[in-house]
């Protein structure tokens, strides 16, 4: 049977629907994605907070469920995380029994630091809770003219190379790789693309942490 709900309004204006014991699920999901997106940039919530314009305080309230942003915080929040505001109002995917099904195209296009135009990383996959065992992306790199940062994070990485050719680095190794080809190493060593050589170029990109994750940033 479903609980009877009741129409209130956040701070802002905002219009939302609440649950009879108070909870509030669009503000839920919308701070369930800030904090996927977040998290997946490996952006501080400081960090996150500053670019948006809002105190961390009030970030935190908003990405566990605790205050729904108005119209003009979401879009500065978005704006801070590199997404359209619409994408902080979708779920990633359905989970059910423990499986999450995210279709075609409906994984959250991220942008991760120092990377610009011409490159989409899509997370297809988020786990709902304090820890998180790994995150798959999707990548796709378009721009041949691209200057690439270095990435370093905890955990094990692994790349399989769906479409295009791409040289890529980890530490002081270049590894020229094409259609199937995998690549697997320690992500805290300086890693990332060097050269593109025939775009576009999808690839897999997981990192799977080797112990679950406390995500206290």
């Amino acid at each position: 049977m479903t609980s009877p709900t009741k129409r209130t309004r956040a701070p802002g204006g905002t219009r939302i629907e609440r649950d009879s014991d108070g909870r509030g699920d669009v503000g839920l999901q919308i701070g369930r994605v800030a904090r996927q997106l977040r998290d997946s940039q490996g952006l501080t919530l400081a960090e996150a907070a500053a670019s948006a314009g809002i105190s961390p305080a009030m970030l935190s309230r908003i990405e566990t469920g605790g205050v729904t942003p108005s119209l003009e915080t979401l879009v500065s929040l978005s704006a801070a995380l590199g997404v359209r505001p619409a994408t902080l109002l979708q779920d990633l995917g359905e989970e059910t029994d423990g499986a999450q099904h995210v279709p075609s195209g409906r994984g959250l296009e991220v942008v991760r630091r120092g990377t610009r135009r011409g490159h989409t990383y899509h997370l297809l996959a988020a786990q709902r809770g304090p820890r998180k065992a790994f995150e798959p992306f999707l990548v796709t790199l378009t721009d041949k003219s691209e200057t690439f940062p270095g990435f370093q994070h905890a955990g094990t990485e692994f790349i399989y190379i769906l479409s295009g050719t791409i040289r890529y680095r980890h530490g002081t190794e270049s590894y020229l790789l094409q259609p199937g080809d995998s690549l697997s190493f320690r992500g805290d060593i300086p890693h990332g693309p060097e050269k593109l050589e025939k775009v576009p170029i999808r690839m897999l990109s997981i990192i799977v942490y080797d112990e679950p994750e406390l995500s206290s940033r």
